[in-house]
């Protein structure tokens, strides 16, 4: 058995990469997989954050510590994906290939976010986060804003220029008509969008993204499934986690199906 962890409080976006390289590891082994939750001490609400919309029969929650250590008492071994840091401590973590010598029985913690990971995998992994399809017109792109914490990272949170020039790349090139903003931050989205709708429903936010053939996407891990999967037309910061100062931290958060701006 692979066992993948959730740490509580974590995004969708992070908790999906973690349950698909945990499933695709279990699965390129012919073993079983579950999924831990482990206390990080951020005070949230423990669960899957995609339980509402995203049918995962699988994924069993263990909410006790020690229930945690008597289950998987006899795994012992555990693997940590790789974690490198640059001389100004900017993460610069690339894909970690010991991934593909993870053992049956082991216990695994990282984020995961590369396609090198699951890419192999790819047609189960659309199979397992299919969700109820959304109609988006082609004339029309969806946007993902970031806000929320991301807002107090003046290295983090993209600027408007960002979505300015990506919109109108999206209208010059590639004939879009219209517009659809998905955050969650519906406040400062209205501020930065004026007019243009605003929706704030991790449903159909995860969905439209999912479906649609055009996006513009923010450096947010909550896009990149549903983006990667879609293999449409999808706008991405360069230099994903340091746009603002063009370092190119989480280098494993490069697509190839993406177009960087």
């Amino acid at each position: 058995m692979i066992i993948g962890k959730f740490y509580n409080g974590s995004g969708l976006g992070n908790m999906l990469h973690r349950y698909i390289a945990t499933r695709v590891r279990a699965l390129d082994l012919g073993v079983d997989y579950r999924m831990i939750y482990i206390d990080d001490g951020a005070g949230k609400e423990q669960g899957f954050k995609g339980k509402f919309f995203l049918n995962q029969p699988n994924i069993i929650p263990v909410d006790d510590h020690e229930l945690q250590v008597k289950i998987y008492s006899k795994l012992l071994k555990s693997w940590d994906e790789k974690k490198v840091r640059d001389a100004n401590g900017v993460d610069i973590s690339p894909f970690d290939p010991e991934f593909f010598f993870i053992e049956d029985n082991t216990i695994i913690d990282g984020e995961m976010q590369s396609s090198a990971y699951w890419e192999h995998r790819e047609k189960e992994v659309d199979k397992w986060l299919k969700v109820e399809p959304l109609e988006v017109p082609d004339d029309t792109c969806v946007v993902g804003f970031r806000g929320g914490e991301f807002a107090l990272y003046p290295d983090l949170f993209l600027t408007k220029e960002y979505y300015e020039e990506a919109m109108n790349l999206m209208i010059e090139k590639y004939g879009v008509k219209r517009f659809k903003v998905h955050t969650d931050d519906e406040v400062l989205a209205k501020e930065f969008f004026g007019d243009i709708p605003v929706i704030h429903n991790i449903g159909t936010n995860w969905g439209s993204m999912r479906y649609a053939k055009h996006a513009i996407i923010a450096n947010s891990s909550f896009f990149i499934l549903p983006r990667w999967l879609r293999n449409g037309i999808t706008i991405s910061p360069r230099y994903w986690g340091r746009h603002n100062t063009k370092i190119w931290s989480l280098p494993q958060n490069y697509y190839k199906r993406f177009k960087y701006i």
